[in-house]
């Protein structure tokens, strides 16, 4: 979760959760916007799928 205080800028909040999600290999799942301008990010994540190595013989 990533908490956005409200004095910070948006394009600096996007800065933090462009590198959480390129580095850490997550997604967004979910904002919050509240009353006071403090917003709230949550993170998930992101479902790597795998394939099978093996060979059928």
């Amino acid at each position: 979760m990533i908490t956005v205080a409200p004095g910070e800028s948006l394009a600096q909040a996007r800065q933090r959760l462009v590198e959480h999600a390129e580095y850490g290999h997550w997604e967004l799942q979910r904002t919050l916007l509240y009353r006071g301008g403090t917003r709230r990010f949550w993170l998930r994540r992101k479902a790597i799928k795998v394939e099978s190595t093996l060979v059928a013989v």
